[in-house]
């Protein structure tokens, strides 16, 4: 099926959709606005964009030189790579061009290339998804991303890829022309942390650690919801992400967050292989709150 034929069902299929009515912000009577912060790969999203892994130049066997793992796969065993294990024999290479997650960076195109039809890598992989059931892609925030878009939330998107914040703005942009989702969201900012000229943004250099990265993303997000939105203590932020050494430098990053604003509302959720634990950040400790699903968190 081309992605075409992929719009065509998929908005034949949303005309039997019950009309769903917007919902208003949690403070918006007190004049707050509620921001969602988003990590993407496996979190929204699962696309099949591999990590390749490298054999070790001392290892002397019949194994491949490279191997290719999925992004869930690598969540899995990332601690273990290159030390025990399935792929202790094995290491990550952080070249951009040509090394473990060349995937997840764009691509020189030609302008001849371009003519021909080529796309960027991302944008590829999301056009594979379209033909996959719901629920092989559709990432376990999926149903929180739709409904801060639905309900044009201020969205931030905070993602480990290097590629240009152009490229991801396209990838989501087929999610509405194939029909999942209504419109374009609310972008408070974006950024693909690995990115160099975003890096650089941030303030960091090009050796400094994703969860790092994404420490300084989200407190930049906030400092400028502030300055688009303006200063109100009924403000809630609230981040998704799937990867554990994330939620606790994210947590940390809310904690002194919360410092800073006492009057904000923070929260992180954590969907780690497939769990819903969301995390309210308060002056003196931290809350938790456990579903089964997302459906069954307060949003915030």
């Amino acid at each position: 099926m081309t992605f075409d034929e992929s719009v065509n069902n998929r908005l034949g299929q949303l005309e039997l959709n019950i009309r769903r009515v917007p919902e208003s912000d949690r403070n918006f009577h007190k004049g707050g606005r509620s921001f969602y912060f988003f990590d993407f790969d496996d979190n929204v999203v699962t696309l099949k964009t591999p990590i390749v892994l490298f054999k070790k130049k001392d290892v002397k066997s019949s194994q491949p030189d490279e191997v290719f793992v999925s992004s869930t796969l690598f969540a899995r065993h990332s601690t273990h790579i290159g030390k025990n294990g399935l792929y202790r024999d094995y290491e990550l290479r952080f070249e951009d061009t040509t090394g473990s997650f060349r995937y997840f960076r764009d691509q020189e195109i030609s302008d001849l290339e371009r003519a021909a039809g080529k796309k960027q890598g991302f944008l590829e992989d999301f056009s594979e998804v379209f033909n996959l059931p719901d629920h092989i892609w559709k990432g376990p925030s999926w149903s929180c991303f739709y409904h801060a878009v639905f309900n044009r939330r201020p969205i931030s998107l905070i993602t480990a890829r290097g590629h240009h914040p152009k490229t991801m703005r396209e990838g989501i942009e087929m999610l509405i022309k194939t029909g999942f989702l209504p419109h374009s969201p609310n972008y408070l900012s974006l950024y693909p942390v690995n990115h160099p000229a975003t890096r650089l943004e941030l303030g960091h250099d090009l050796e400094d650690p994703v969860p790092l990265l994404k420490r300084s993303a989200i407190r930049a997000s906030v400092e400028k919801a502030i300055a688009v939105y303006g200063f109100n203590p009924h403000h809630r932020f609230g981040m998704s992400d799937d990867d554990p050494k994330n939620i606790e430098l994210i947590v940390e990053e809310m904690v002194e967050l919360k410092k800073d604003f006492p009057d904000f509302s923070f929260f992180v959720i954590d969907t780690h292989e497939g769990r819903f634990v969301k995390k309210e950040i308060h002056s003196d400790h931290i809350e938790n709150f456990a579903c089964r699903s997302i459906h069954q968190l307060s949003l915030f």
